[in-house]
């Protein structure tokens, strides 16, 4: 990976619709780090060997939802957050989304750039504010199994 991109967010962008993947990297690559994948189980490969903070996937694919391949993604990666795209005023979709492949957010097609773009940095906001406190979390617990175990030595002695 080049130095340029260490800092940039990563991106999946999920879509069976070519030119679609096209537009979105052609739109944000500059800004973001940016993969696209024209099916699920391409995106599964791409995040079997690539970091990802934040996905973005269509609802409607041939073979699998967008909402079918957040959920079989959830127990393996669930830190990247989860946005999806749907053409379509499909409310059942909106709420399987929200409550089985926890998405962060729901935009309609076709995106427009400014919405998405304000989209990804909120995600990545609370991207980050999670990656922190689970950080901290993890600091905080080894500082006080080293704690509890001067506390027993001292009690020892």
């Amino acid at each position: 990976m080049s130095e340029e991109n260490v800092d940039k967010i990563s991106i999946l962008y999920v879509d069976d619709e070519e030119h679609n993947l096209v537009s979105f990297k052609a739109t944000f690559r500059i800004k973001y780090r940016v993969f696209t994948a024209i099916s699920g189980a391409e995106a599964i490969k791409i995040m079997d060997e690539e970091h990802i903070d934040i996905i973005i996937t269509d609802q409607r694919m041939p073979n699998m939802t967008g909402v079918q391949f957040l959920e079989s993604i959830l127990e393996k990666y669930p830190e990247p957050m989860r946005i999806l795209l749907t053409g379509y005023a499909d409310l059942n979709a909106v709420i399987d989304a929200v409550n089985k492949g926890k998405i962060f957010h729901y935009l309609t097609k076709p995106w427009n750039e400014d919405e998405l773009d304000t989209t990804i940095q909120r995600a990545y906001d609370v991207y980050k504010l999670r990656k922190d406190e689970k950080e901290l979390t993890e600091k905080l617990g080894v500082t006080n199994s080293q704690l509890e175990f001067l506390l027993r030595q001292q009690l020892l002695s």
